[in-house]
């Protein structure tokens, strides 16, 4: 170890510190003005019988696949029971109740358990970041039989 040198590495170590330990921040796409995303169905206050469909409607916009690079489009996140919404300048949480269609999907069959629940969209962007200002739809109340 006769190259090291102490002033050096704990330059070197501050700077590696910096950069594991600043917290993260993501790019977010401006969204076209005037753009909407809704649900078509089922209808606020629905009931419905598990299996389901929910069909996703986009105005303003066009829908493509998560990793498509193309202008004034985005994908869906279903958020389901979601009491707040995820952080919106970060990638939306994949799990039961943030569901992804990446693949651009425009509806899907749920199935949930007897109750009432609560449905939103929200689009994101290529790398799944919502849009600047978000495009979320507004939250539907449904209840399962």
């Amino acid at each position: 170890m006769d190259n090291f040198i102490p002033a050096k590495s704990s330059i070197w170590f501050a700077l590696l510190a910096a950069v594991l330990f600043a917290p993260l921040t993501w790019a977010q796409t401006k969204a076209p003005e005037g753009a909407s995303v809704y649900i078509i169905s089922p209808a606020d206050g629905a009931v419905v019988s598990s299996p389901f469909t929910v069909s996703f409607g986009l105005k303003g916009m066009g829908v493509a696949p998560a990793g498509t690079d193309n202008a004034k489009t985005g994908h869906h996140h279903l958020l389901i029971d979601v009491a707040e919404l995820p952080a919106l300048d970060m990638p939306v949480p994949a799990d039961e109740q943030h569901l992804h269609f990446g693949g651009g999907q425009t509806e899907t069959s749920i199935e949930l358990a007897p109750g009432e629940h609560t449905l939103q969209l929200l689009l994101g962007d290529m790398t799944h970041i919502p849009h600047s200002p978000p495009i979320m739809s507004e939250k539907i109340t449904i209840t399962v039989k």
